[in-house]
This record gives structure tokens, C-alpha cells and sequence, in this order.
């Protein structure tokens, strides 16, 4: 769980669950941490809104908007039936990385666009 932190101290946190299974497990210790980095007690619940219009985000001026090349969406939750970061194999990646990349092109609307795999993407892209 520590090994990620004890190799870069700068890391901000340093400690992350290899399974579902260390949230509970380890739950002292997790609990303790996600407390004191997020604010949340272990009888918190989380409430998604996927609603952009409820975003507290000050606008971008003209200029700075156009500084802006690319963007992505870092998500740090995995599949239910995949392991974690640490325990996911090779093969597994490349099953999420389709299931993501079929769930992407049913987006329409302001979500729509293009998945770009780092895997394939040219330079240019």
C-alpha cells in the first residue's frame, strides 16, 4: 500500500488501495486517510451529479481559452469485475480500454467527440 509513497515522497498521499478488498482490510488506516484529504467520514455517502451546468468554475477569458490544447478526464475508479491499479494485468487494461472506448461512442451531444488510445494516437494527435 506504501510502496508508491516510500518511492516518490512527494507524492501528496503516498498510500493506495491494491484491491476493493484494502478499504476494508485496512480500514483504519484508509479511513484516517481519506478523513483527513477529502473530508469524508467513513459514514459519509458520495452523491454524483453528472450535471456540467452545476460546475463552480469561473469562466475562462478569451486568452487563456486559447492556450488550451487538449484536455482529459482522469477518473480514479476502476470496473467492478477489474482489480485496481496495482493488481490489474496487461490483459485486463486492454478490457477496460475497450469497454471505455465502446461507452465513448455512444456519447452524443456536447459529449460526443473522439477517444484517442494512447497506444495508437500519432504525435499530431
Amino acid at each position: 500500500m506504501i510502496l508508491s509513497g516510500c518511492q516518490n515522497i512527494d507524492s501528496g498521499i503516498g498510500i493506495y488501495a491494491g484491491s476493493h478488498d484494502s478499504y476494508t482490510t485496512f480500514e483504519e488506516v484508509f479511513d484516517d486517510v481519506v478523513l483527513d484529504y477529502h473530508g469524508h467520514k467513513k459514514e459519509d455517502k458520495h452523491v454524483s451529479n453528472m450535471d456540467h451546468s452545476k460546475l463552480d468554475c469561473p469562466p475562462f477569458e478569451a486568452e487563456d481559452a486559447a492556450m488550451i490544447v487538449s484536455t482529459r478526464i482522469r477518473v480514479g475508479r476502476n470496473l467492478a469485475e477489474f482489480p485496481l491499479g496495482p493488481g490489474i494485468s496487461k490483459e485486463q487494461r486492454d478490457q477496460v480500454e475497450a469497454y471505455v472506448t465502446k461507452a465513448c461512442k455512444t456519447f452524443t451531444g456536447e459529449l460526443e467527440g473522439t477517444y484517442y488510445s494512447l497506444a495508437t494516437m500519432s504525435k499530431e494527435e
